[in-house]
């Protein structure tokens, strides 16, 4: 073959080599119409960039971010409760960022385009009110097996490599979106899809991770461990190999190996063991908190808890300069912030709505 033919094959086509497991792709110069409009970005925003264990914005201050779970956009457009106005609450609350969780099957079923196009509102409503967002692939279960929890959450790898392209190619130099969150809640789901491996999970973050800096590396990925996105002790010794790099834990009061109880300093050793270690080397943005009565509208394990647990887990958060997203702020999804859709606030919605207004 000729330098000229390869020439002619190779045009417009450029080869990321990912260096987790030597993995190659192929991806065609981006069309214009696949990216986000600019203009439509009605404030300007400061880029959010990991600094050795810290958050920072444009003129290096520290940036904590403090917010809450949406629903699926998908689920709230069904009930027709997307719209600036939810947005508008939010802000009200004190919220400065805005987790979006987008279920695979929400994604394929209603079709890319469409979903983009309500990512686009997200963004654009977000950035009027000076709020950040953090998208969210909102899987659960054991990447590597194909074995998830449930049906929302069935996916591929191959399907998971390609929305992060989509993300990355549309929402590059968009400062707004400040957080990627490769995958929601990684487990083995009690070794049904075999025993995890952190290697094995490791290099598949660190592949997708490749795939968003090709595209856009004014961004921040965040890796969960194991146990539904609860312990990261694996990082301790076998940290991601890249740079820029955030940690996310979901320590719901049930999460760890022993019971919490109302003594608070038991509480702190059992997170500092478990996940609250790597604040000291890393940021680490908690994307899901939250707590209900025994008693209470969806009470379920891991969630379920007197309410002693709100003002510990803020605390040890707060004392490490960790960044903390409710779940969640919707009527339905437990354990719920709101009771109805006038934003009636449930127990941990106003606790939480008290502690945003005045951290924030």
């Amino acid at each position: 073959m000729t330098i000229k033919h390869i020439t002619q094959i190779t045009f417009g086509i450029v080869t990321l080599i990912l260096s987790a497991g030597a993995i190659s792709a192929t991806t065609t110069k981006v069309n214009q119409s696949a990216v986000f409009d600019h203009s439509k970005l009605s404030k300007p925003q400061s880029v959010i960039k990991v600094s050795g264990n810290r958050l920072i914005d444009d003129s290096g201050k520290q940036v904590i971010l403090r917010g809450l779970n949406l629903a699926d956009p998908d689920k709230l457009l069904k009930q027709n409760q997307w719209s600036l106005a939810l947005f508008t609450e939010i802000k009200a609350w004190g919220a400065n960022v805005v987790r979006l969780p987008v279920h695979p099957a929400a994604w394929r079923s209603r079709g890319k385009d469409n979903y983009l196009s309500h990512l686009d509102e997200a963004v654009s409503w977000a950035n009027s009110l000076g709020l950040y967002l953090i998208i969210d692939w909102h899987s659960i279960g054991y990447l590597p097996a194909n074995v998830y929890q449930d049906k929302m959450y069935d996916t591929t790898l191959a399907e998971t490599k390609q929305f992060w392209q989509v993300i990355a190619q549309r929402y590059k130099n968009v400062p707004t979106i400040a957080v990627y969150e490769l995958f929601n809640e990684p487990t083995d789901l009690a070794e049904k899809a075999g025993k995890a491996n952190w290697q094995e999970w490791k290099v598949i973050n660190e592949t997708l991770i490749d795939i968003i800096y090709n595209e856009d590396s004014n961004v921040i990925p965040l890796v969960a461990g194991f146990n539904w996105a609860y312990d990261l002790r694996p990082i301790a010794e076998n940290p991601i190999a890249r740079a820029g790099v955030a940690y996310t834990s979901h320590p719901y009061p049930q999460k760890t190996s022993q019971s919490l109880s109302s003594d608070q300093a038991s509480n702190f050793v059992l997170w500092q063991r478990d996940w609250g270690f790597a604040a000291t080397d890393y940021p680490i943005i908690v994307t899901e908190l939250g707590w209900v009565q025994a008693d209470g509208y969806g009470a379920h394990v891991p969630v379920k808890n007197d309410g002693s647990y709100g003002p510990q887990i803020v605390a040890f958060m707060e004392q490490r300069n960790i960044s903390w997203v409710v779940w969640v702020f919707d009527p339905n999804w437990s354990p719920t912030m709101i009771s109805d859709w006038q934003f009636t606030p449930t127990e941990q919605g106003e606790f939480f709505k008290q502690q945003l207004l005045k951290l924030n």
